[in-house]
């Protein structure tokens, strides 16, 4: 369980950000800075969104006591594959963070930004939620463009029915 060893809470985390990182080809590249809405995050502000938070915000409260996130902007990664990059950048030094800390600090609290005092493997799981969350918005805004986003666990619902017995 995540309350319990940092190893077990990366293990899960991986799995996690596999489920996200299966979207992001399904992303036209050309629409990089499209958004279904006026004030809505783009794709390339949600890519960049979740590596900045992971990295500057869950995982930067952490092992610095602080959050350094800053927001998602292109300067972070103007193109979908510069976005993808910084994602996958933040991912692995956040990964490298985590594993270099003992099991210990899973208990110790932290306060976030919104002053909620939490022990540290709750905020990582919701880091995961956050991650759910705007994972949930690619999808959305893959079908908003006519695109089938990837099965979340392999099945469809018609998936799932078709391999159910009937009450």
């Amino acid at each position: 369980m995540f309350d319990e060893t940092i190893a077990a809470f990366v293990d899960y985390w991986e799995g996690a950000r596999q489920r996200t990182e299966r979207a992001l080809p399904l992303i036209p590249p050309e629409r990089v800075d499209w958004a279904p809405a006026s004030g809505a995050f783009t794709f390339g502000d949600l890519v960049r969104h979740l590596g900045a938070t992971e990295r500057q915000l869950f995982v930067g409260l952490i092992v610095n006591g602080r959050s350094t996130y800053q927001g998602c902007g292109p300067e972070l990664g103007a193109t979908l594959d510069d976005a993808i990059d910084y994602l996958r950048r933040m991912h692995a030094e956040s990964v490298d963070l985590l594993r270099g800390l003992p099991d210990e600090v899973l208990q110790k609290r932290v306060k976030t930004p919104a002053g909620v005092d939490l022990r540290v493997w709750k905020w990582l799981r919701a880091m995961t939620e956050h991650e759910a969350h705007h994972r949930g918005q690619l999808y959305l805004y893959l079908r908003c463009l006519g695109i089938r986003p990837p099965e979340l666990f392999g099945l469809t619902s018609e998936d799932v029915i078709a391999r159910s017995s009937p009450a």
